[in-house]
């Protein structure tokens, strides 16, 4: 009796122990089962995945759920008829190397927060919208992504220079247009390409290095010649508008093509050289010595020649005009050289040099001939030779007297503010049209304006999008410049954020959101779309302006272009922690700045305020620590919402602050990133009306939440 006691004790601990050991091996780290229950519910929850209501994905044995322990490997649910979306917090899922929802029907942006170390994208054959992500560029270890047959519109921004262990990238049959990035030169070890049934433009110079296997460009809009390097590989394509003839000779230091490493698997010894020109040596029947041979005769030829070159050039009177290495000039008449001799004699000048681009043809400009040269300053001072700039014709400039009149000679009464190029006026005009004029301080520009200004004046002029203030015209008389914008009758966000009067309507959260997304597509147009990109520099939100209907209006841009980077104020609280070391704006910079106006309209704070307490002078500095806790970040919020507001909306778009404000610009995102993102979190917030009513803390007005297309606009 006492050994059968002794054996039921032994079975009941062996059956505890395991029990508890396939439990420990079974529960799942809880950041993969939070990601994993966000993508059921981003896919509306289907039947199809029913398993995915438990709690461990692992010890459960999910349908297309892989693990190792207790972490997720593999989501693989391709084929399954999914809709809604994939969800936005993938990026907990460290582990999982292969994620795969090809052939459903899973719509909206790709999302910017995908699995960091997966080897395995497959979103092939849904309804993608938007563009491939910036949060691609840093998943290093992707060896297979596929985007083909989705609705995908976009550029391919420059992301692909650290894609050095990607072999296979399918974007086929979507409708992206521009020209292949320049970074794709830099997919090492790339074998197989899908580019086929989009807008591609341009030449495919870039992919001649790659050690492409498979290659299909077939049906889209490129141009130039197909390289030498692909034209041994299997290459579909037709469709195109490829130049005929022979290719142009490649620019002189341009390596030669190494077709003897186009296969990347290959066992030959042979060297690019060897490869190359291997059968043409050994046709022509020339040797080793040969070569040799003739290297040398080369050599001893050209060194003949440079000697009596130097002594020719040595030969030469100081009169001659010393010419710039590269640069072609127009031949000069007899009389030409005649009066060029004759100023050079009676100056005392020896050499005069012109600097200027190689592919202008430079005369001595007639009516200066006859003047006298001051040899010091020609000694001293290059002639810069300024290409003529016409006036742009797609804007109406307006005379002095006009303006003056307009604005009550610049009255005080008619002064709506004072930027950092120049104060501005309201303007109103005899046939009752009001418009804003900024009045250019000259002091703020690096040259003399005059010589920029038309300049500026055009460029600005073919800025257009819904959310950047319309340039109308320009004055450039009597040494005076002014500029002529529409005029937004409701101020800028500062003002309605830090001077509205007591009395006034405070901003909406979703009038706010409205402003954050409007302003990030503004920001958006002018980084990505506008060529070359156009860093803003003064990102505030003074230079936020507010129309009738509360949209936001971007002015200044393209300003600060012809602006040097070190006199920008860099202790206004919107600056980015590198300019205040460098002084260097970049495109970050600008990110940065915008995430700055974010906590703006967040908190109703300005950006630096000398009145706080030291510890909340700095926006910034004090809202960061605060922002991924949510009670503390309702404490944050503007008082004049009175509560007012979704949480989760709250949350998503502190979210979106903090991606913008990091120290480190590289971990900022694209401006693109940044409007997706808001995108979201405006249609989730329409979504949670719909399904809800009113969400916790949001008012109960109708008017409250905004239809999703107002913040398309």
């Amino acid at each position: 009796m006492e050994n059968w006691r002794v054996v039921k004790l032994v079975f009941l601990v062996i059956c505890i122990l395991g029990w508890k050991l396939k439990s420990i091996n079974g529960a799942t780290d809880p950041n993969d089962v939070s990601a994993l229950k966000g993508m059921y519910s981003g896919l509306n929850s289907p039947t199809e995945l029913a398993q995915w209501t438990g709690d461990d994905p692992c010890g459960q044995s999910w349908k297309g759920i892989t693990c190792s322990g207790s972490r997720v490997t593999e989501i693989k649910v391709a084929g399954l008829g999914l809709s809604g979306s994939i969800g936005f917090q993938l990026s907990s899922l460290t582990s999982a190397t292969n994620l795969d929802v090809s052939n459903n029907n899973i719509t909206g942006d790709i999302p910017y927060s995908l699995p960091p170390n997966l080897q395995q994208l497959n979103l092939a054959n849904n309804k993608f919208t938007g563009g491939l992500p910036y949060s691609i560029s840093q998943i290093t270890s992707l060896k297979y992504l596929n985007v083909g047959h989705n609705q995908l519109q976009n550029q391919l921004s420059d992301m692909f220079s650290q894609l050095s262990s990607l072999s296979t990238l399918d974007v086929s049959s979507n409708a992206i247009t521009g020209n292949l990035p320049e970074s794709f030169s830099s997919l090492s070890s790339l074998t197989t390409m899908f580019l086929q049934n989009n807008h591609f433009t341009g030449p495919i110079d870039v992919l001649a290095n790659l050690p492409l296997e498979n290659l299909n460009v077939e049906n889209n809009q490129f141009t130039g010649w197909i390289p030498e390097q692909l034209k041994s590989i299997n290459l579909q394509k037709g469709g195109n508008t490829w130049s005929s003839g022979s290719a142009p000779p490649p620019p002189p230091g341009t390596p030669p093509a190494n077709k003897g490493n186009r296969n990347h698997k290959s066992g030959s010894n042979n060297s690019p050289v060897d490869s190359a020109a291997g059968s043409q040596s050994k046709s022509s029947g020339i040797g080793g010595g040969g070569i040799a041979g003739i290297v040398i005769s080369l050599i001893v030829v050209g060194a003949v020649v440079a000697f009596f070159l130097v002594k020719r050039r040595s030969r030469r009177t100081s009169s001659d005009i010393e010419k710039l290495d590269n640069q072609r000039f127009a031949p000069l008449t007899s009389n030409e050289v005649h009066e060029l001799k004759s100023v050079e004699t009676s100056s005392g000048i020896k050499t005069v040099t012109f600097d200027a681009p190689a592919s202008i043809n430079l005369r001595p400009p007639p009516t200066d001939r006859h003047k006298s040269f001051d040899e010091e300053d020609v000694s001293r001072k290059p002639v810069v030779v300024k290409k003529a700039v016409a006036a742009p014709i797609n804007v109406k400039s307006y005379s002095v007297a006009d303006l003056q009149m307009a604005t009550g000679s610049f009255g005080v009464d008619n002064l709506l503010g004072e930027g950092s190029f120049g104060r501005v006026y309201r303007a109103q005009f005899d046939d009752g049209k009001v418009l804003a004029v900024k009045k250019i301080d000259s002091s703020a520009f690096r040259n003399d304006l005059s010589e920029d200004f038309i300049e500026i004046v055009s460029n600005i002029s073919n800025l257009h999008h819904p959310n950047v203030t319309e340039l109308v015209g320009y004055c450039s008389e009597h040494g005076q410049h002014l500029l002529v914008y529409e005029f937004h009758r409701n101020g800028s966000l500062h003002d309605s954020l830090h001077l509205s009067e007591e009395n006034s309507k405070p901003l909406t959260w979703n009038t706010r959101v409205k402003i954050a997304l409007g302003t990030a597509r503004a920001l958006e147009y002018l980084h990505e779309l506008c060529s070359p990109s156009i860093i803003h520099k003064n990102i505030k939100s003074t230079n936020i302006l507010l129309d009738t209907e509360l949209n936001p209006h971007l002015s200044d841009s393209d300003l600060a272009t012809v602006v040097p980077n070190a006199d920008q104020a860099v202790d206004s609280g919107y600056s980015a922690p590198e300019v205040g070391m460098s002084g260097q704006y970049t495109l970050k910079s600008d990110v940065y700045s915008f995430g700055v106006v974010m906590l703006e309209l967040l908190s109703g704070r300005q950006p630096f305020d000398s009145s706080r307490p030291r510890s909340e002078q700095s926006l910034v500095r004090w809202a960061i620590p605060q922002l991924h806790d949510i009670d503390a970040l309702s404490k944050m919020v503007d008082p004049a919402l009175k509560g007012l507001y979704p949480v989760k909306s709250l949350s998503r778009f502190a979210d979106v602050i903090a991606l913008c404000v990091q120290p480190e610009p590289e971990f900022r995102p694209p401006m693109s990133e940044v409007v997706q993102a808001l995108v979201r979190l405006v249609q989730r917030t329409n979504m949670s009306k719909r399904t809800f009513g009113s969400d916790q803390g949001v008012s109960p007005r109708a008017d409250n939440i905004p239809d999703t297309q107002d913040y398309m606009s």
